[in-house]
């Protein structure tokens, strides 16, 4: 990567994430242990067209999921 960030003068650096959360218009999607593109400075993050690919894939069902996990959600109007 080693590219200027579109938002700030910083480099975008590409780490391997442990988790990195996904929302799709069919759902979340959460990947694990994917290299995206993270800019040094203010931290906006940028992924590869094989990633979002991916995220498509599973969410619209096209790729079975490896497991699912449950997300808690909460209504703030009644807490």
């Amino acid at each position: 990567m080693d590219y200027k960030c579109e938002y700030c003068e910083g480099t975008v650096q590409p780490p391997t994430v442990k988790r990195e959360a996904f929302k799709h218009r069919d759902g979340f999607v959460i990947l694990e242990d994917v290299t995206i593109g993270v800019c040094d400075t203010c931290g906006n993050r940028y992924y590869s067209a094989d990633i979002l690919h991916a995220v498509h894939a599973v969410a619209t069902g096209a790729k079975p999921p490896e497991r699912t996990e449950q997300i808690p959600v909460t209504d703030l109007e009644s807490a």
